[in-house]
C-alpha cells in the first residue's frame, strides 16, 4: 500500500507517537484524520499541516464517537486505507502499595477499557469500513497498525494493569491478523519502548536517567519519528502481518 494519496485515521494523533505518524503521513502525501480527546493539540496541527489533515473528537472507547471519526475519514478521502491506533494512558499502581492500601478496581478497570477495549473497538470498526475498499493488485483492502508496549513482555512493579493491557493487544494481533485476511486487512503491532513522549516527561529525571542506561544502543530514549518510520515501513511493505515488532533500542526492563 502506497502512503501518498491514500486516507489514514491515527488515535491518539495530537501528540507523541501518534502525532509524529500524523506528520509523517501527512509530509509524504495522505489525508491524516486526527481522532483524540485533545482538541487543542489536534487543531494545533490542522493549522500546520493544512488542508491534509482534519481532527475529530473522539474517545476510543465510545463507539458511536469512533464510527463519527471514521466517517469523517470516508468524507475526507473517499475510503479509509488506514488506521494507526496509538492512544492509550498509563495507569501506574501497586496493588498493595507500602500504606497497605488495595490497587482501586475502578482505575484496573479504567486501564483495560481505553488500552485494550478500545484498540479492540478501533480495529473491528475499522476493519468495517475497510472491507468496502478495492482490493489492490496484491489484493489488499487495508492495514491496521497497533500500539502495544515493552510492557507486555517487561512488566515492572507497578504496571500490572498496563502491562496486562498491552499483553492483550499483543495477543489480538495473530487471531485478528487471521480473521481479516480474508479480506485483504493486514493487522500489525508496534511494540515501543521508552520514548520521547508526554508519557515519558511524567517521570523525574532520575527515572529517565536510569531508563536511558537500560538501552544497549542507542543509549537514549527513542525519538517519536523514529516510530512514524516504522508505521511508515509497515504500510508500504505487504509483507509485514501478524507480527509484533518491538522499537526499544534492545532495552530490558529490571522488575523495578
Amino acid at each position: 500500500m502506497q502512503v501518498e494519496g491514500s486516507t489514514f485515521l491515527v488515535t491518539g494523533g495530537s501528540s507523541g507517537l501518534g502525532g509524529a505518524t500524523v506528520r509523517m503521513l501527512a509530509e509524504r502525501g495522505a489525508k491524516v484524520v486526527i481522532a483524540d480527546i485533545n482538541r487543542e493539540d489536534g487543531m494545533g496541527f490542522v493549522a500546520e499541516l493544512g488542508e491534509r489533515v482534519r481532527f475529530a473528537l473522539t474517545d476510543v472507547t465510545s463507539e458511536p464517537q469512533v464510527q463519527a471519526s471514521i466517517e469523517t475519514a470516508l468524507d475526507f478521502g473517499g475510503s479509509l486505507l488506514g488506521v494507526i491506533h496509538c492512544a492509550g494512558i498509563v495507569t501506574p499502581r501497586r496493588v498493595l502499595d507500602k500504606d497497605g492500601i488495595v490497587h482501586p478496581l475502578d482505575l484496573f478497570a479504567k486501564g483495560i477499557q481505553v488500552n485494550l477495549v478500545g484498540t479492540f473497538n478501533v480495529t473491528r470498526l475499522a476493519a468495517k469500513a475497510m472491507a468496502q475498499n478495492v482490493p489492490t493488485s496484491e489484493g489488499e483492502r487495508g492495514v491496521i497498525v497497533n500500539t502495544a508496549s515493552i510492557a507486555a513482555f517487561d512488566g515492572q512493579i507497578g504496571q500490572a494493569c498496563y502491562s496486562a493491557s498491552k499483553a492483550g493487544v499483543v495477543g489480538m494481533t495473530l487471531p485478528l491478523a487471521r480473521e481479516l485476511a480474508r479480506l485483504g486487512i493486514r493487522v500489525m503491532t508496534v511494540a515501543p519502548g521508552v520514548f520521547e513522549t508526554p508519557m515519558a516527561l511524567e517521570v523525574s529525571e532520575a527515572v529517565r536517567e536510569s531508563l536511558i542506561r537500560l538501552a544497549l544502543f542507542p543509549a537514549r530514549l527513542g525519538r517519536p519519528s523514529e516510530f512514524a518510520a516504522l508505521v511508515g515501513q509497515i504500510i508500504e511493505n505487504v509483507m509485514l502481518n501478524g507480527e509484533v515488532i518491538r522499537i526499544d533500542g534492545a532495552v530490558r526492563m529490571p522488575p523495578r
